[in-house]
């Protein structure tokens, strides 16, 4: 069953819009909730009026924070030094640091009620100067919290190299580069209902990642026992890193909920997930990379400034992802990264896909693309001579790569791009006048995976399984491939094996879905459950056949012993569990770009795009595929289109779809997926993390590749996205 190309089983329901998502749960005497919102960046919050909006017919209850003083602030995601003296309140307190900061929320008999009491509020907001650039914000005398910098982490990695190596470098190239702010856009937005149970417990449905640690912060934040709070997560509508975290508006209708002893319901609309958080990307980068003559890195320098927007309780992290993979697939002698996660007056950041890691790759590919450039060196030749050869391989950041054949990945790629023929191309044009094309590359490794994650696999007496994962599909199609994996262990039908997640009263403990860690822990933790379970079957059979255990053979469901045999069914109930804690991994590949560039009205087409990526054992390559189509999209997404901007007093530009470019299938280029393998040696099972490689990979190559086309050797003329307005301006 590894390596089949089985066709997703969820997909059936869905299409026919049979799924079950958040908005489709439907609970008995269930409230409707929404939040009134601060309409200034940041200010001092001098009064919420909620006096009309309870006079609202169908309104049932209207809270700011000052109505719920037990309100429990918003707990950090994984970096809890970084908000210390820096609470982030569920409701609006004293000031409001983001456009559209909940400052108080309404509930009502339904949606179209709730927001009629929302428009009644009245709020007073006096004004405060709007930080938001994080360079300029670290340095600034405003500051988003009394008497603390706005610098929130500071981190260093790495030493810095000697002045002599500097000075004899043959070239040193530096170069700043913009990482704009995306907004994650899933098909749904942010979606919870919570219903209080008679027990004092609490029952919540939630498009979320990780349901057993929203559990955890919702039983911490109102004092419950973990036992006490039941997390389901239905079908979710995508997730991007974005519904990992207990957001605020979570608390406030929780605490709504307990309050009115009802359930109540929010379900985030198109315009409040536009112009709230969670936004990704945002940094400033400063690069110094010095090589002798012919393209060896000597030295590599990165500065980040991190734009975690209003709060850093989601985002604080994401520049020490950044500063982790900073060399992407080089082996480089000296290398000192320093990064700071700066507030600002825009909306909290958060993981989005890639999460840190296209952020390093787009600094350290576009940087090498450069070198080679002003070297007069093919750019390929560069990037071979500088990669890794020699695994596993401690990186100057603090990682252990644990395997990996970049030149490969990348000599795949040329081929697959016919290169010679589209240098020629290149040449003709380039002679005979006509719009230029350029060629650009994109080698990249990334990091999947981390933390423990539980599997159990269970023997039905019908002949049937059930695989428990403490995963979590957002679409990523567990119902498939954990299966096949159970199924490939065990020798039976994939369709025989049936999986159980997403509900932390029905699986005791779990992790999550997200930095592409599902099938290298989660589904090597079912691997292992399996041969587990397999193992414990043939000492039950060796006892009920009155065998020596090495005399029982398993085969496809069945023990046997000589002429003697007996089914796993026969022995059900069996069960076996499993918790798995692997090292990362670390998936590479290479990208390679062709664009044709309108240098009249700068209009970027992408002619073709190839990727090669190198996920280690894959499971499912239909699943696989699909999820290399999706990333590459929101690839294209940030090189080309997307921008989430805002004016000088920190108000969002995109209040709808209309305002916030997107790619949609017309805008794919003609695309060519290939694959290498080497496979993951800290598992039995092998895999590698895939899912999030199009985002990394594809940005560099196409912002290379409109290099190649204009002639460009200057990094500063084209930041991302590169709209037409950017590209004609780079044109002259």
């Amino acid at each position: 069953m590894i390596g089949a190309r089985i066709p997703r089983r969820e997909d059936a329901r869905l299409v026919r819009g049979a799924g079950q998502y958040v908005a489709d749960v439907r609970v008995e005497g269930c409230l409707d909730a929404a939040f009134v919102r601060g309409t200034v960046a940041h200010g001092e919050l001098r009064g919420v009026d909620l006096s009309r909006s309870r006079e609202v017919p169908g309104v049932v209850g209207a809270w700011a924070h000052a109505d719920l003083p037990y309100l429990p602030p918003t707990p950090p995601m994984l970096d809890p030094g970084s908000i210390e003296g820096r609470p982030w309140p569920a409701l609006a307190t004293d000031r409001v640091r983001y456009y559209g900061e909940p400052v108080a929320i309404v509930v009502a008999a339904d949606r179209y009620l709730a927001e009629d009491g929302r428009d009644a509020a009245g709020v007073r907001i006096d004004a405060l100067p709007v930080l938001l650039d994080p360079t300029e914000a670290a340095a600034s005398d405003v500051h988003l919290f009394a008497g603390l910098s706005n610098v929130a982490v500071e981190r260093e990695f790495g030493a810095a190299a000697p002045d002599e190596v500097w000075r004899a470098a043959a070239i040193v190239v530096e170069a700043r580069y913009r990482q704009q702010l995306l907004i994650h856009t899933s098909i749904e937005p942010r979606a919870i209902l919570a219903r209080p149970e008679p027990d004092g417990g609490l029952t919540v449905w939630a498009s979320h990642q990780a349901p057993h640690r929203l559990r955890r912060d919702l039983a911490g934040a109102f004092a419950l026992e973990p036992a006490r709070v039941r997390v389901i997560v239905p079908d979710v509508g995508g997730a991007f890193g974005g519904k990992s975290e207990t957001w605020p508006e979570y608390l406030a209708v929780v605490a709504a909920a307990r309050r009115l002893g009802r359930p109540v319901r929010w379900l985030e609309d198109r315009a409040e997930a536009l112009a709230g958080p969670p936004h990704g990307r945002g940094q400033n980068q400063r690069v110094r990379l010095a090589a002798a003559a012919d393209g060896r890195i000597l030295a590599y320098e990165l500065h980040v400034d991190a734009d975690v927007g209003g709060y850093p309780h989601t985002g604080s992290f994401m520049p020490m992802a950044t500063s982790m993979m900073a060399t992407g697939a080089y082996a480089i002698e000296h290398v000192h990264v320093r990064t700071r996660a700066v507030v600002t007056n825009t909306a909290p950041t958060a993981p989005y896909r890639g999460a840190g890691r296209p952020e390093a790759a787009a600094a350290i590919e576009r940087t090498v693309e450069v070198l080679a450039r002003r070297l007069g060196l093919d750019p390929a030749e560069v990037r071979r001579r500088n990669f890794i050869t020699a695994f596993p391989y401690a990186t100057p950041t603090g990682f252990t790569y644990d395997s990996g054949d970049y030149a490969t990945a990348l000599g795949v790629a040329l081929a697959e791009l016919k290169v010679e023929d589209w240098r020629a191309e290149q040449a003709r044009r380039r002679a005979a006048g006509g719009r230029p094309i350029g060629i650009g590359l994109c080698t990249y490794v990334e990091r999947s995976g981390s933390g423990e994650e539980y599997g159990a696999v269970e023997a039905c007496p019908d002949g049937t399984f059930v695989a428990v994962s403490g995963c979590c599909s957002t679409g990523q199609g567990h119902e498939t491939s954990f299966p096949q994996v159970v199924a490939d262990v065990l020798g039976v039908e994939p369709e025989r094996v049936r999986l159980v997640e997403k509900d932390t009263a029905l699986v005791p403990q779990g992790i999550g879905s997200y930095a592409s860690r599902s099938m290298q822990t989660g589904g090597a933790a079912l691997h292992r459950a399996a041969a587990r379970l397999v193992d414990t079957a043939r000492q039950r059979a060796a006892e009920a056949l009155a065998v020596p255990v090495a005399q029982v053979e398993y085969r496809a469901g069945a023990l046997v012993a000589g002429p003697r045999s007996v089914t796993l069914a026969a022995l059900a109930p069996l069960r076996a569990e499993e918790t798995l804690d692997p090292p990362e991994a670390f998936p590479f590949g290479a990208y390679a770009a062709v664009v044709e560039v309108d240098p009249e009205l700068g209009g970027v087409a992408v002619l073709e795009l190839v990727a090669v990526d190198d996920y280690g054992v894959v499971v499912n390559p239909l699943i696989v595929a699909g999820q290399g189509y999706g990333s590459i999209a929101q690839g294209l997404g940030q090189v080309l289109y997307e921008d989430a901007r805002y004016d000088a007093d920190g108000r969002p530009g995109a209040v709808s779809l209309l305002d916030y470019l997107l790619p949609t299938v017309s805008e794919l280029p003609p695309l060519r997926l290939a694959e290498t393998c080497t496979p993951n040696p800290n598992t039995a099972l092998g895999a590698k993390g895939a899912g999030e490689a199009g985002c990394i990979g594809v940005p560099p190559a196409i912002v290379n590749a409109v290099a190649d086309a204009l002639g460009l050797d200057d990094p500063a003329a084209l930041q991302m996205p590169l709209t037409p307005y950017t590209c004609w301006s780079a044109a002259r």
